[in-house]
């Protein structure tokens, strides 16, 4: 997708593939067992054995090789070619010729593409949907994908007010930069971000602690740098309430099953919808 080149060259996205395939490199086995924890605890399940699994966004591809692990069939899709490229690196380490997990390149703003694929009984799609350019038409395309008691797993940017404002001009910023000169905007920003909790970790006699234990404090096996670079530079950006989303979804005849929220502050609301037939939950 030429495209997105383009908008990666014009400051207009962030690219996000070439942060998920530094990440790649400090992958290991407790991060993978911590993603497969986070889908089960999210999902309700204890595998997915039987199940067809669709990652919109894949990114490093950790998600869909949780999925995988659980039993399930998976289709992976991402703009970002090097997302792409990350996730199928992920079936060739750990899956390689396997005929039940699909890579490729996708959009979730392409309907013709989207209707191409039929419906699921999983939809994952962990804070992706925010960073289309179109936030609230993607999250209209994922609905006709959720197959009869089918569930939608979502995680879409906290709405903040003037803070997210705030982050906004800070991704902007960011991106227009050339390469070389990001660390403008890096690093003053992982000192806001970081700065109070690691005061609080040496004054507690635990320095750096939180930042060493990232991954099993509920981070769902992810790498806090990495994290940093993708809040810093994830752009497109947009935001929702809880309730907005709750709407949303509901007008469409979904039903809540499961939500968590990062209380009121920076960072994904998480939700798990279910697509109920005849008002019977999967």
């Amino acid at each position: 997708m030429d495209g997105h080149r383009n908008q990666v060259d014009l400051g207009q996205r962030f690219e996000f593939g070439a942060n998920w395939a530094n990440f790649l490199a400090v992958l290991t086995d407790d991060r993978i067992q911590m993603a497969e924890r986070s889908l089960k605890r999210m999902l309700g399940v204890n595998d997915l054995d039987g199940k067809s699994f669709l990652d919109i966004g894949s990114g490093s591809g950790l998600f869909s090789l949780a999925a995988r692990r659980l039993g399930a069939r998976v289709h992976s899709f991402d703009y970002d070619p090097k997302s792409v490229a990350c996730t199928a690196e992920l079936r060739r380490r750990y899956f390689a010729d396997d005929s039940e997990w699909v890579v490729e390149q996708g959009s979730a703003l392409d309907n013709d593409y989207l209707g191409r694929l039929g419906t699921f009984d999983v939809v994952y799609s962990w804070g992706v949907l925010h960073h289309t350019g179109s936030m609230w038409q993607a999250l209209e395309n994922v609905v006709p994908l959720v197959a009869s008691r089918g569930q939608l797993f979502l995680a879409i940017y906290n709405q903040q007010g003037a803070a997210s404002i705030m982050w906004l001009k800070v991704k902007k910023a960011y991106n227009v930069l050339p390469p070389a000169l990001r660390w403008l905007v890096l690093w003053p920003s992982l000192l806001r971000l970081w700065g109070p909790t690691t005061l609080k970790d040496i004054i507690r006699g635990k320095p750096f602690y939180t930042w060493r234990h990232y991954a099993d404090q509920g981070a769902r096996g992810m790498n806090a740098w990495h994290d940093v670079v993708d809040w810093v530079g994830g752009y497109p950006f947009e935001v929702a309430k809880p309730e907005e989303i709750f709407n949303f979804y509901r007008s469409r005849g979904l039903q809540l099953d499961r939500l968590k929220t990062c209380g009121g502050g920076k960072g994904c609301n998480e939700f798990v919808f279910s697509n109920a037939v005849n008002g019977v939950q999967s």
